[in-house]
């Protein structure tokens, strides 16, 4: 029940910002409005919104950016206006005051639970959100792995149709043009184009793509190039997506698709290999097994395309909210690190391409397409799953413009016996005539 408490300077606002002040180090940067009216903060700044008391008991019960993103994505905590310059504020203010924020004393603690009690937001913890996932099992064990993918990849093919383009290409564009025409399709046709370039792809080269997701670099790479394609995911409605589109353009005889681990494929000998964002899934323990299995399934002379998020150097990657919401267990690592494993495995390093920008562009585009269609999203899979993927890609954005997260296109090969990686003596042709691939 709303309180009818007035707006005044004891207000719930006023007393959370003055102890959101001692927790920062400094005042809050936002403007906060509560549950009771009452408002407070500078003026043209952001506004968040605390719907309800419950907003504060997940805090209290769980604090720090997990809590706020479980109010968040159940609509107890809002942002009004742009989310995204709201988390940009935010993020400013953090790096102003610097990495470690004031230790808070046995005092400042009582004086902070004294203050909740007031409130009335003393209670049980709330429900974890029905959109947060729940794995069991060992970390990175074939049962926990299916279901951290099942989580994010099988919510359901409607709702990346959605999502996406016509390509149904869930990575890294490539904005090979600043034509205001070229659109978010024609980038992700850039990317893949630039992507079969990098391998050399001929006529009825044998492909390995580990992680096919919808089957963008797959169907590009059968119908484009002729290549003869061994499609991999671990996601069921990915798999049967695939396997219709394979159906509906004529190529089973070039393509194969294969519900199954990457640990488990047995075929070697591929002319080229890709993994296309889906390294991150792996795991840090698990990524040389990874690598060495990217070694062995390629030719020698053959050759291995990783397109793979990373870390900045100091930043923590995912992070919590990530990782309970969007892709469980993952793990990203500064580039320099995945090319060391890389090369660790008996894998040449040949070029590295940072697509960091790129991404800024591509997740602005999902973003604006979920905005726009909002109430088809809502309907489709709920509000709460809706408000977790604004948040996720309003965040993502964010990471990505500020560098603390990038992704990178890591081109390898496998050495022959003499030496020999095949690679041609320059890279001009790559990049030719992409932006009308």
């Amino acid at each position: 029940m709303t309180s009818l408490l007035p707006a005044t300077r004891t207000g719930a606002a006023h007393r959370l910002a003055a102890l959101a002040a001692d927790a920062l180090g400094g005042p809050l940067p936002v403007r906060l409005r509560a549950w009771d009216g009452s408002e407070t903060g500078p003026a043209g700044a952001p506004v968040v919104v605390l719907r309800s008391r419950r907003a504060l008991r997940r805090l209290l019960w769980q604090p720090g950016e997990l809590g706020l993103a479980q109010a968040y994505v159940t609509g107890e905590l809002d942002v009004e206006g742009d989310l995204g310059e709201g988390l940009r504020t935010m993020w400013a203010a953090a790096r102003e005051r610097g990495p470690r924020p004031p230790r808070l004393t046995p005092a400042d603690r009582a004086r902070a639970l004294a203050t909740a009690v007031r409130l009335g937001a003393v209670g049980p913890r709330p429900p974890v959100p029905a959109s947060q996932a729940r794995l069991r099992g060992g970390l990175h064990s074939r049962a926990r792995d299916r279901a951290a993918i099942s989580h994010h990849y099988d919510l359901s093919n409607e709702f990346y149709a959605l999502l996406l383009d016509e390509t149904m290409a869930y990575s890294c564009g490539y904005w090979a043009s600043e034509d205001p025409g070229f659109t978010p399709a024609d980038a992700q046709r850039a990317k893949l184009e630039l992507i079969c370039r990098k391998l050399g792809l001929k006529p009825r080269a044998r492909l390995l793509d580990i992680g096919c997701g919808w089957g963008a670099l797959t169907l590009h790479a059968a119908e484009r190039h002729g290549a003869l394609v061994t499609a991999v995911t671990l996601a069921r409605e990915q798999a049967a997506y695939v396997r219709e589109r394979v159906r509906e353009r004529g190529l089973t005889d070039r393509v194969e698709v294969v519900c199954q681990d990457y640990r488990d494929i047995a075929a070697g000998g591929f002319d080229a290999v890709t993994a296309i964002e889906m390294g991150e899934h792996v795991g840090d323990a698990e990524y040389p097994a990874f690598a060495a299995a990217l070694h062995r399934h390629v030719r020698p002379c053959g050759r291995v395309l990783v397109q793979q998020m990373s870390r900045g150097r100091s930043a923590p990657g995912g992070g919590p909210f990530i990782e309970a919401y969007i892709a469980p267990d993952m793990h990203m690592r500064p580039l320099g690190e995945t090319t060391g494993l890389l090369e660790a495995a008996g894998l040449e390093v040949r070029h590295t391409e940072s697509l960091r920008e790129h991404y800024v562009r591509t997740i602005t585009a999902w973003h604006r397409t979920l905005e726009h269609r909002w109430a088809d999203f809502t309907a489709l899979a709920g509000e709460e799953t809706a408000r977790v993927w604004r948040l996720y890609l309003a965040g993502g954005a964010l990471a990505f413009e500020e560098g603390r997260m990038g992704v990178d296109q890591i081109l390898a090969v496998r050495p022959g016996p003499d030496g020999a990686s095949g690679m041609p003596a320059t890279t001009s042709d790559w990049y030719e005539g992409l932006e009308k691939a």
